[in-house]
């Protein structure tokens, strides 16, 4: 805590000092000296705990004001308007309210029964219906904390009545979530797409799909080697006549799936039109089981509302932040620093992915993207790599910090939920991100495999 106190307060004398020697003496302005100061003013912000939107904003408003001066500021409230209203993020509250609607609708029910008479008679079966339900919930809310609120409340109590134990039931349940933001729609996906211009989000929506199915694939195979360690249940018996009935009853549920990719796939609708057709969808798979609980979806389209909220507001204030960048040519001068050091591709994304691991420890997965993003996409460009590729670089970085404290949002959501302590959920979790790890190596450094199906559909 000293330590903490001694940098803040380090770097709030620095900027002070400086802001101060400027006013007395403009000669001693220099953007170069600038930039370190607002980026200073930004982690003292954070640190104090100032919400992160603010942050950026305080910030880039500085910034503006240092290097063109008051008249900057003029337009500051139209960027921002401007800056949150573009087409595409309008599919982020849209897939939050399919997913609410969907867990009220009677449907989560549905798939666990599936997925149960599907698998659930493996050894540690229970842990991979949870990882399996999450997979098709994923494919309908692209956010994984509401899939660990929605999934964790219903299996979490499930899988310690049968004998899991508190630790390991929220890390399956926080690991197998965080596919939600691999796996189409993403919103993580979609916020990268519109901080880098030009970028597709239905080519990364597609590009999300290999290394999604690998991912679950690798945690269940996890899930049954723990569950043979520690020797835990089985569900009842694989029976043909249960799983044909259950397969029935949930068979409305998986036109959901169906509208969603099928209609972004096959170049019918765009991303943000899918999130529209996905609520409708949503609505009448609802009526269609009659068990609508309008209690917890009025509470579930609140807490989808805030965190939207929350996100515009990011979105908003990133644009005055982007603006100082782009006047001051940070990016630019980032690009032609790291090429200096290395034009190699390859390495380039090495570092690049040590930088996003490390911001994923300290911040969400928004914040990350829109704060990052924009200065890395010159340096992205002049290197030669392909900007959905990045995304999906990016994307697997971040859902590796929703399971590393101090941030860890999903990861603290299942422990909350579960109420197991964080430090010993993250003994067992370290195996399954260990899984998510291998899947960011893999897709890094063999770009074909989440490229595969971009370069069949769209090249």
């Amino acid at each position: 805590m000293r330590v903490v106190l001694l940098i803040l307060g380090a770097s709030a004398l620095a900027t002070l000092g400086y802001l101060g020697a400027v006013w007395a003496d403009p000669a001693l302005y220099s953007e170069a000296a600038l930039i370190p100061v607002i980026f200073a003013t930004l982690v003292v912000l954070i640190c104090l705990n100032v919400p992160i939107a603010v942050g950026l904003a305080v910030a880039g408003i500085l910034g503006l004001l240092l290097t063109e001066g008051v008249d900057s500021l003029v337009t500051v409230a139209l960027d921002m308007y401007d800056g949150s209203t573009k087409f595409s993020l309008i599919a982020i509250p849209m897939f939050v309210l399919a997913g609410a609607i969907m867990n009220a609708g009677g449907v989560t029910d549905r798939l666990i029964n599936f997925v149960s008479a599907l698998i659930g008679f493996v050894r540690g079966g229970l842990a991979m219906v949870n990882i399996g339900v999450s997979l098709f919930f994923a494919e309908i809310s692209g956010s994984a904390v509401a899939d660990v609120a929605a999934m964790g409340s219903i299996l979490i109590p499930q899988m310690k009545k049968r004998g899991y134990s508190g630790p390991f039931s929220a890390a399956v349940t926080s690991s197998s979530a965080s596919l939600a933001i691999i796996i189409p729609p993403s919103i993580p996906m979609i916020l990268y797409a519109t901080s880098a211009e030009g970028t597709s989000v239905e080519q990364l929506f597609v590009a999300g799909v290999v290394p999604g199915l690998m991912g679950a694939a690798g945690l269940m195979a996890v899930a049954y080697m723990l569950a043979r360690r520690y020797d835990l249940p089985t569900e009842e018996a694989f029976n043909i006549a249960r799983l044909r009935a259950t397969f029935l009853d949930a068979l409305p549920a998986f036109s959901l799936p169906i509208i969603i990719l099928g209609g972004i796939f096959g170049g019918y609708v765009t991303a943000t039109e899918a999130a529209g057709l996905a609520v409708l969808a949503a609505i009448g798979v609802g009526i269609w089981y009659r068990e609508m609980d309008f209690r917890h979806l009025r509470r579930a389209m609140l807490d989808g509302g805030m965190q939207t909220a929350v996100v515009m507001l990011l979105v908003a204030a990133s644009v005055l932040m982007g603006g100082f960048l782009t006047r001051a040519q940070v990016p630019q001068d980032l690009a032609a620093w790291l090429l200096g050091i290395t034009s190699n591709k390859w390495v380039i994304l090495a570092i690049l992915n040590v930088f996003f691991l490390v911001i994923g420890f300290f911040l969400h997965s928004a914040a990350a993207i829109i704060l990052v993003v924009p200065i890395v996409m010159p340096l992205i460009a002049a290197a030669g790599i392909d900007p959905v590729h990045f995304g999906l670089v990016v994307t697997l970085n971040l859902a590796i910090g929703q399971q590393t404290p101090p941030v860890a949002s999903v990861l603290i959501t299942a422990c909350a939920v579960a109420r197991a302590n964080i430090w010993e959920v993250s003994k067992v979790n370290i195996y399954f991100v260990g899984v998510l790890f291998a899947v960011l190596m893999m897709c890094t450094y063999i770009p074909q495999i989440p490229l595969f199906l971009v370069d069949y559909f769209y090249r």
